[in-house]
């Protein structure tokens, strides 16, 4: 327990003139005031003049309980230019105070030094001067553009209508930022809250009624004018916010969102005063974080390979990564402008001897084998890989040059040099493969089974299959901005279009846990929730914008291009669904991976090596090598099922 010393003489003295110092240009002010006022007050109640020694005895009398009543009530205990405008009690509850006490002293006193109703009107008066001088700079401002209206037809800006979600905590501040400290050139008014909370309804907070509940949002969007809807609930969930928003998109009022104003202050960030709603708002399930169920041991303090480091994955992979204590962190990728720009990005003095950047492609065996000899990793997270659908239906030999050439021999290496864990990114675009780009991943998945069937091998290979993710290079997110501030149009390929998402330190987290789950041989995938259609996701982000779909940024539809599915899956009706600890993670299972791995592997040495036929397209001579024809009869297995979340 600390003990707190006593403060010496000179401390105190010390600080009481500072305080003194501070406080006097207010209370030379306040004694100002309260003259000016009583002797107002004096001058239209009579014209007799009067006592002069006993009326400026009584004088200081008032002037020193008036200041006394105002000390002690915390009038001068606020920064007033900070302060908001409910805080005026402080000065009322001073003035009533100190003007019951004059009243009766004057009221004792014979002959009587005022009239008693100089006295109450001197005190008002005093009350007006008061509030004035405190909140000069919002008297001031709002006189000054109303001279400037009457005189000079210059009007301010057009106010913004606002009305906020949620009149609790999050809900008030929100309430206060935007009347008292809205950026330069804004205008905020608050029309009111709505809130669920039955207690609340026409109560107010921050000065403005809450006015109803969630449901009646596009009414009082429409009764009151508003142009602009903030969410301002804390801690708000998915679904919950979800259906905050299908009520907002009712209106044609832009939506915005109040940053967690609680995590901004335990995490000591800045945070602007409103955000937009991000797509991470739109999934049709919460984010998954880390289970304290998962043991995190076979990661840490380990000497860690990532290969396509410099991409969305990856990249991400290297920061989460630093979180447990690596030995060494080997940052492998191709791209030399992305690399540099990573490693920029992380180094710091305590961790620059532990970043190892190393520029190669994971097609050059020499390269690689020199950064197995050198580095021997023990953690490998393969996230090197060529992903777009369309350009490799365009290029189908460079993807098996990079994602099954060169998987086959980062994989090969992990287990020559002995490492502990291989971990395979994958892709739902694996299962039932309609492309080049998902036949070559699910190339890949079959190649991790075979190298964990081999003898004397102790590295255990396992694969994590997960949707698309939001906001990586090329994705739908960053595209659909991007044609937005265009001013469209908005491209879908088709009305129908759905996928599975996830955000990219979601599938990294997953990723992770794959790694320390592992026994070795096996594939995890993430349980991802609702499919969202796409087409939905685009007009939900127009409405963000505060733009009408179809009116304001057109929505053309392009077509489903070569190798596109309608929609995913996330396995196939032969794969087994099992529980693992982590509630939101399952393991897959099939019958079928027992099949006769030696001869697949020849068969994936053989393209590797001499590259794809002009016999028959890309995709049927990849199939031909996934599927073996001569294995026995899948057994049926229990299929998941989904449902996809839309927006009428």
């Amino acid at each position: 327990m600390r003990i707190q010393r006593p403060m010496s003489t000179r401390t105190f003295f010390k600080r009481a003139g500072r305080h003194v110092k501070r406080i006097a240009p207010l209370a030379a002010m306040d004694t100002a005031i309260i003259l000016i006022a009583y002797y107002i007050a004096y001058s239209a109640r009579t014209t007799n003049m009067p006592d002069l020694r006993q009326g400026a005895s009584f004088m200081a009398f008032a002037v020193a309980i008036t200041l006394i009543c105002l000390y002690l009530s915390g009038g001068y205990h606020r920064l007033w230019m900070r302060t908001s405008g409910h805080d005026v009690t402080v000065i009322v509850r001073a003035a009533v105070g100190a003007a019951l006490i004059i009243a009766a002293a004057n009221y004792t006193i014979e002959p009587r030094p005022l009239p008693t109703a100089a006295v109450l009107v001197g005190q008002t008066l005093s009350l007006i001067g008061f509030v004035t001088v405190r909140y000069r700079s919002r008297v001031i401002s709002g006189a000054t553009w109303r001279w400037r209206a009457i005189w000079r037809q210059e009007f301010p800006n057009q106010e913004t209508r606002v009305l906020i979600v949620g009149a609790g905590d999050a809900g008030q501040t929100t309430a206060w930022r935007l009347k008292h400290r809205a950026p330069s050139g804004s205008d905020y008014r608050v029309v009111g809250f709505v809130d669920d909370d039955p207690a609340k309804q026409h109560l107010y907070v921050e000065g403005s009624e809450v006015l109803g509940a969630r449901a009646d949002i596009p009414r009082l969007v429409m009764a009151h004018n508003v142009d602009l809807i903030v969410v301002a609930v804390h801690n708000i969930t998915g679904p919950e916010f979800r259906d905050v928003l299908s009520y907002c998109e009712r209106t044609k009022a832009r939506i915005k969102v109040m940053p967690d104003v609680f995590a901004v202050i335990s995490e000591d960030k800045g945070a602007t005063v409103l955000r937009d709603v991000q797509p991470e708002d739109l999934l049709g399930r919460q984010i998954v974080g880390w289970h304290e169920g998962v043991d995190v041991s076979p990661v840490q303090q380990k000497v860690v390979l990532v290969t396509g480091a410099a991409g969305s994955i990856g990249s991400e992979l290297c920061r989460q990564i630093l979180k447990y204590e690596p030995v060494k962190l080997i940052l492998l990728d191709n791209n030399e402008s992305g690399l540099h720009d990573l490693v920029t990005e992380l180094i710091t003095d305590e961790n620059r001897h532990k970043l190892v950047p190393v520029l190669a492609d994971i097609t050059s065996r020499p390269v690689l084998e020199r950064v197995f000899a050198q580095h021997h990793p023990r953690v490998i997270f393969h996230a090197a890989a060529y992903k777009h659908v369309p350009m490799l239906e365009d290029y189908p030999d460079e993807s098996i040059r990079v994602n099954v050439g060169g998987t086959r021999q980062v994989a090969e290496l992990a287990m020559e040099f002995g490492a502990e864990r291989f971990v395979l990114i994958s892709t739902d675009k694996a299962v039932n493969p309609s492309s080049v780009m998902g036949a070559s991943k699910r190339v890949c998945e079959l190649m991790m089974h075979a190298l964990a069937e081999k003898c004397h091998n102790s590295t255990l290979y396992t694969s994590v299959r997960f949707g698309n993710v939001l906001n990586s290079r090329g994705s739908v997110v960053p595209t659909f901005n991007r044609q937005i501030d265009a001013g469209g149009p908005v491209t879908v390929t088709d009305p129908e279009m759905c996928r599975y998402f996830m955000t990219i330190p979601e599938a990294v987290n997953l990723v992770i846990h794959a790694a320390c789950l592992t026994k070795g041989d096996d594939l995890f995938m993430l349980q991802m929730g609702d499919e969202v259609r796409i087409l939905d996701l685009a007009e939900r982000m127009i409405r963000m914008r505060g733009l009408r779909p179809y009116i304001d940024i057109p929505i053309e539809f392009t077509g489903v291009r070569p190798g596109e599915k309608l929609h995913e899956e996330l396995h196939d009706h032969v794969e087994q669904t099992l529980p693992t600890v982590h509630p939101d993670i399952l393991q897959l299972v099939t019958s079928t991976n027992g099949r006769r791995m030696s001869q697949f592997m020849e068969q994936v040495g053989r393209l590797a090596s001499d590259g794809l036929g002009a016999e028959s397209s890309p995709i049927d001579q990849l199939r031909a090598i996934i599927v073996d024809e001569s294995a026995p009869a899948p057994v049926q297995l229990p299929v998941v099922q989904r449902e996809t979340v839309t927006v009428e």
